[in-house]
Parts: structure tokens; sequence; C-alpha cells
């Protein structure tokens, strides 16, 4: 057994044990992409999978980051470990809210129950959704009952965290542009829960109204998408939405959807690792070079970048 091996062994044992310096060090190796993060992750995946995966999406401004403040105070107040890992650079979580919210989240931050983990959108080299995704991992072989993931917005990265949650909440506000926005991202397809927050503001009902009726023609025939009203400022509606994501676990264990759902979110998860092991593996100096030759080379109304690309992958792929 290797030295590296080793020590990651022992820190994945930490982990699990629930030591919280261990898991502000595991999360750090895997969003840095240090060594020993495979070994990391190879040892802390098989005590994974217990902990019910929650992702709060939606727009900036929103209320996201206050609406994770209701429901880990809720869950911890029911004796659950939560954990979070919030990918906000304007989250309170990493100082950029107003006092009010920092005030708030202190309440969390001193709560032996609950863990919390920025990740800002410049850093996780590894690659931001992957690295959420594995922070996650951790936090759940750790022994956490819940991990929740608040994300940025409503882009690519924050579509492919939600894809690796068991629970998805879109959260929007009384505005219809944020309702269009999230349609168009794809995060329709993949909300089991919608929350319009701030619904103390005009226009919050009919907000609700549009959803519904976008939903009636794209709805799941099992599971009916509730459409909520909330004000997470003043914790209005948020027992409802409780209620809900709790109501949504039950009905994917009960139906088996659980696992099913997790077994496509791990089959995509080894396609993201090959894809990453195999561009690692091909695009060596000796192929960039080539590659720059190829670009200069040819005129620019014969070139295209099908035929440089079969050039390049010849010899690779007939290995």
């Amino acid at each position: 057994m290797t030295g590296l091996k080793m020590k990651m062994d022992e820190l994945a044992e930490k982990i699990i044990k629930g030591e919280k310096l261990a898991l502000a060090r595991g999360i750090t190796i895997i969003e840095n992409n240090r060594k020993g993060k495979e070994e990391l992750v190879a040892k802390l995946y098989p005590e994974a999978g217990r902990a019910h995966r929650i992702g709060i999406a939606g727009p900036p401004g929103v209320g996201k980051s206050t609406t994770t403040f209701r429901i880990a105070s809720a869950f911890s107040k029911t004796d659950k470990c939560v954990g979070i890992v919030a990918v906000d650079p304007t989250s309170p979580f990493t100082g950029g809210a107003l006092l009010g919210d920092r005030i708030r989240m202190n309440e969390l931050f001193n709560d032996p129950g609950v863990f919390i983990r920025s990740m800002a959108t410049r850093g996780s080299m590894g690659g931001l959704a992957v690295a959420a995704t594995e922070a996650g991992d951790v936090l759940d072989a750790s022994g956490k009952d819940v991990v929740i993931f608040e994300t940025v917005g409503i882009g690519q990265s924050e579509l492919d965290i939600a894809k690796a949650c068991d629970t998805v909440v879109l959260i929007l506000a009384p505005e219809s542009g944020d309702g269009v926005q999230a349609m168009k991202a794809g995060f329709m397809e993949i909300a089991d829960i919608f929350a319009v927050n701030k619904s103390d503001r005009e226009g919050a009902d009919k907000a609700v109204l549009e959803i519904q009726n976008v939903l009636s023609l794209h709805g799941d025939v099992d599971w009916t998408i509730p459409v909520l009203q909330t004000t997470a400022t003043t914790n209005s509606g948020i027992d409802d939405l409780i209620a809900k994501i709790g109501e949504h676990y039950d009905f994917l264990k009960e139906t088996g959807l659980l696992d099913r759902r997790r077994q496509d979110q791990f089959t995509d998860r080894v396609k993201s690792v090959v894809k990453k092991l195999i561009s690692s593996a091909f695009w060596t100096d000796e192929r960039e070079v080539k590659l720059e030759e190829l670009v200069r080379s040819n005129p620019e109304k014969l070139r295209s970048p099908y035929r440089i690309a079969h050039k390049l992958t010849e010899s690779f792929l007939q290995k």
C-alpha cells in the first residue's frame, strides 16, 4: 500500500466517523482535484447512498439561500444531520449577503447537526458539477441524513448538479420572466417541486397558474408536481414545502424510482469520468502541436473540424 493511499484511507475513516476537520479536508481535495482524490472517492463511495439529496435551484435573487436555511433548520430540529453544499458566490454562506441573512446563517454555523461547505464558481478545477456532486458523496458518507445543494442559477452546471439529486426544488419569483428562463434551461423536465417564493408580492397567484398550465402538458402521470407559494423570510409556506419534499422521497422509495434514478446517475458519472480520462490521454503536447499545424496548413475554404479531428484521432482510435 502506497503512502498516499494510506493517508487517504485514514482520512476516509475519519470522514466516515463524521469528524468535521476531515470533512473539510476531504472536500478541499476534491474541489481542487488534488492527488489522492480518486483513492478518497473510491473509499467513500460505498459508504454513501443513504442521504436524501435535495437540489435547490432557481435564478439569482429568488431567495434560494433563505429557503435553504429554513429547510436545513427544520430538518436539524427533527434531529437529522444536514450537509449543505452552497455553490453560490453571492450566497450568505460566502458572506456576500445582507446583515439579516448573515445573522440567520450564523445559527446554522453554530448548529452541531449542520455542516456547510461553500464552493465558489470560480474554483473547482476538476469541474464545478463534478466537484459539487463528489462533495455531496463526502457528506453522505459521513452519516448526513440530508444533503442540500444550493446552486447559483439555472445554467448547465446547475442543471448537472440538479440531475445528481433525488429531489429537485425549483425556486421562482412572481415575475414571469424567471419561470420562462427556467423552463428554457431544461429545469422544467427535472424539477420535482416548484415554489414561487416572495409570494407576498403582486403576481404570485398568476405565476402559480402559469406554471401549473405548463406542467399540465408535461407532468408525470405518477407524481403530481406541486406548485407551492412560499415567503422564506417569514417562514411562510416552508412547512408545506418540507412536507412535499418528504412525500416525494417516499414516493421514489415506494415505486423503486430512487434506485433507478441513482443507477442512471452513477452511469452518467462513469461516462463523465471516462470522457475526462480519454481527453487527458489524448491531448498530449505532440497532438496539440499537430492540431496547430493542421489548422495553419489548411486553407480556410477547405478547413473542416471533422476532417482535422479524424486526422488527429486516426492513430489513437486504432490502439
